[in-house]
């Protein structure tokens, strides 16, 4: 098979460049897809440029990828030729533990392996899905239902599933009042799921810059925290608060206006620690949580309610020439609110 045509880093921290990759001959269980569009997660930026440790060169990255089937190993089932998927954040685990078995792979107690910059079972490291084409098992392809375009359905493979997660789970609905703390990338996925849901949506952010954006999305209140007193007046107004920026956050202050029992999941990482008063917890029986992604039933559930409420990312799509400048953009924060690479852009090695 002819190499496929990608985007590639060839050290740390250098630019993404046109490349032909090898693609593994298809297994039994295998699909080749025909990429259509990439996401750009900021998670590829800090990947690329060694932001969360050593990576291993050359890489190519992306992890929320939407495409058509072009080709079906001999024995699968799942999917066909012309079926629309989508492949997120994990393409390989055991299979066997009781995680995988709950369909939470993420889990895997064997250890998961990443789409990305992940060594595999078979001691191979993967590529993402900057490229023409991608074959991965059967297993960790989600169908991508009509209704959904490709370029708004990729970012859903990461930011969506990251977003539903952490609202299915905490009982986000109709007569709950959420806030999301910050409108990216990922705050603006949980807007809309959090309102589609049928929530009350709160967006706390910095300035007052995206308060008309936040309003379109679904959001009923918007408050700039930079106001010294702005939280101060939210006390005991929330039952879920999703915090998806990776800044070190008065994380008191934040607990603080949830209401007891209220809930407040982080989805960033920040390169410091949090600092807790455990009075912000106990006081009013809270909880401060994590949530990482989602398993493949739980992306394949939030596709098929994404599908039918009509909820798809708010994206700009970019030719391959201006990955690069895309990746400053998205650590500028000048970006409304998620990249995707239009891969037959991709010029030929």
């Amino acid at each position: 098979m002819s190499p496929v045509a990608a985007l590639s880093v060839a050290t740390a921290g250098g630019p993404l460049e046109p490349a032909g990759i090898e693609l593994r001959p298809l297994r039994d269980d295998d699909i080749r897809i025909d990429v259509k569009f990439a996401g750009i997660c900021h998670s590829d930026i800090h990947t690329v440029r060694e932001e969360w440790g050593e990576a291993h060169f050359p890489l190519v990255p992306g992890h929320e990828i939407a495409g058509v089937v072009a080709e079906v190993g001999a024995a699968v089932t799942r999917h066909k030729v012309g079926d629309r998927v989508g492949v997120g954040c994990l393409v390989d685990s055991c299979g066997t533990c009781e995680f995988c078995k709950d369909g939470q792979e993420q889990f895997c107690s064997t250890g998961s392996v990443g789409t990305y910059n992940s060594k595999g079972y078979d001691g191979e490291w993967t590529q993402g899905g900057y490229a023409q084409q991608h074959v991965v098992s059967e297993r960790f392809a989600v169908k991508i239902p009509e209704g959904l375009e490709l370029d708004e359905a990729a970012p859903l493979l990461c930011a969506g599933i990251t977003t539903w997660e952490p609202l299915k789970r905490w009982g986000a609905g109709p007569g709950s009042k959420v806030a999301v703390v910050g409108l990216g990338g990922l705050g603006h996925m949980a807007v809309k799921l959090a309102v589609a849901m049928g929530a009350e949506v709160t967006v706390l952010s910095r300035s007052a810059a995206k308060r008309d954006d936040a309003l379109g999305l679904g959001a009923v209140t918007y408050v700039a925290t930079a106001d010294e007193d702005a939280l101060g007046k939210l006390k005991g107004s929330f039952d879920i608060i999703i915090n998806t920026v990776s800044a070190d956050l008065a994380m008191d202050d934040y607990l603080a206006i949830l209401r007891p029992l209220g809930v407040l999941v982080n989805v960033g990482l920040p390169s410091e620690p949090y600092s807790v008063r455990p009075g912000s917890v106990v006081g009013g029986s809270r909880v401060l949580a994590g949530s990482n992604i989602g398993g493949i039933p739980a992306t394949q559930e939030m596709l098929d309610f994404c599908a039918e409420h009509g909820v798809g990312a708010t994206i700009e799509t970019v030719d391959a020439k201006d990955v690069n400048a895309a990746y400053d953009r998205v650590v500028d924060g000048d970006v409304r609110y998620r990249v995707v690479i239009d891969t037959a852009t991709i010029p030929a090695v």
